[in-house]
């Protein structure tokens, strides 16, 4: 289906607002957005305001400036952060505002920077938003994330096209269904899928999965109550609203203890504009006790020493390999698109929605339970067509959940 790109582009802001955020008369809306890429922010805003927002606050950041600090500030000060930052995103999530996060990555920001003062940046930037990721892991507001390209993006995705921004955005609008007749009625049909078939999952309570591909060998224990999601979440206060756009994963929470063997990712990750390739993790009782990379290795050390839970695992997330993401074979250089591109973990913080009763919980029961906590939370990808995972039940008898990277049960 072909039509004018700000046509495609008012549609993307619509499924944001209406499918993605799902923002509600009189609500106020916190949106994140990227100076240098303000069309998406602009019409995000039109749209929450024909859905009845009260207040749509835009927080402009800038990568330059981001870059300067980094490369310029005294050592001692990277570990400040701005005040007023903290109290709008704070703010923001203490009075349940509609939250999205649009973003223009730039893979390789910092990649000639010195790699401990990049960390101390980004850990700086987690402390000061503790309060709103921690209000975030329990869903207790609506919030989503979404992308544009800037040309940095579109030119390391598609290095040899002339025209890599304007195939980075189609690629995009494919993936987020924009392309369809009527995206938010496709977004809806779509998510109604993944949430069959993370109802399956939780009724099946594994005890744990089994990963078994040439390059992986592990156990991933899963607690008991753990809950899977696909498609959408819920507030306390009822309102639904799908926090990635696009989605193809259906996820849930690991027990923090009870991860064994190796793996090795099947796509790159970017951490702190340092792009970290060829990497395997080794694990022993839940937490990782080795890495290997062909190239960020010292960066990946790094973001897994940022706190206690930071080597240990709070996601897991199934995707199947014939997924559209996947079938478009492209290296996204983006967490959002590449980790909907194949099965992952997640490094650090669990979303204590994932597990019965986690919502309630004091931090040393969601702990005991087997929830992880941490100020990090990156996705690193392990799917692919070679990928068997077998789900194991509690009296010690294995079940086919995928084969081949497909998925071997029906809902």
């Amino acid at each position: 289906m072909n039509e004018p790109f700000e046509t495609s582009l008012e549609k993307y802001a619509e499924l944001a607002v209406r499918e993605g955020m799902n923002v509600q008369p009189g609500q106020r809306v916190f949106v994140r957005a990227t100076r240098g890429e303000p069309d998406l922010a602009h019409r995000v805003a039109r749209a929450a305001y024909r859905a009845g927002a009260s207040l749509v606050d835009v927080l402009w950041e800038d990568d330059a400036l981001d870059l300067i600090r980094v490369q310029e500030a005294t050592c001692e000060s990277l570990d400040l952060w701005s005040d007023a930052y903290a109290r709008a995103f704070n703010g923001a999530a203490e009075r349940n505002d509609a939250f999205l996060l649009i973003h223009a990555p730039d893979s390789e920001l910092f990649a000639k920077v010195d790699a401990a003062r990049a960390d101390a940046f980004r850990k700086a930037r987690l402390r000061a938003v503790r309060a709103m990721l921690q209000s975030q892991s329990r869903n207790e507001f609506q919030w989503s994330v979404c992308r544009v390209p800037n040309a940095e993006w579109a030119a390391r995705v598609y290095p040899d096209a002339e025209n890599a921004r304007e195939k980075l955005w189609d690629a995009i609008f494919e993936m987020c269904r924009v392309n369809t007749s009527d995206p938010n009625a496709a977004w809806r049909a779509h998510t109604a899928t993944l949430r069959k078939r993370s109802i399956a999952l939780t009724a099946k309570q594994y005890d744990a999965l089994h990963y078994k591909s040439p390059v992986t060998d592990f156990t991933l224990g899963l607690p008991r109550g753990h809950i899977w999601f696909g498609g959408s979440s819920t507030t306390p206060r009822g309102i639904t609203f799908s926090a990635n756009i696009p989605t193809e994963e259906v996820f849930t929470l690991p027990h923090r203890e009870r991860a064994d063997g190796y793996v090795t990712m099947t796509r790159p990750l970017s951490i702190n504009g340092v792009l970290i390739q060829n990497f395997s993790l080794t694990f022993e009782n839940g937490r990782i006790t080795r890495v290997d990379a062909s190239n960020g290795q010292d960066v990946l050390k790094k973001l897994i020493a940022s706190d206690e839970g930071a080597a240990r695992l709070g996601e897991v997330a199934l995707v199947p390999a014939s997924n559209p993401i996947a079938r478009m074979n492209t290296i996204f250089y983006d967490g959002l698109y590449d980790e909907n591109a194949a099965s992952h973990i997640a490094i650090g913080r669990a979303y204590r929605f994932t597990l019965q009763g986690g919502t309630q919980m004091s931090d040393e029961k969601f702990r005991a339970a087997g929830g992880n906590d941490s100020i990090i939370h990156e996705d690193t990808m392990l799917g692919s067509g070679e990928m068997d995972i077998d789900g194991i039940c509690e009296d010690g008898t294995r079940e086919p959940v995928m084969r081949a990277g497909e998925w071997a049960f029906e809902v």
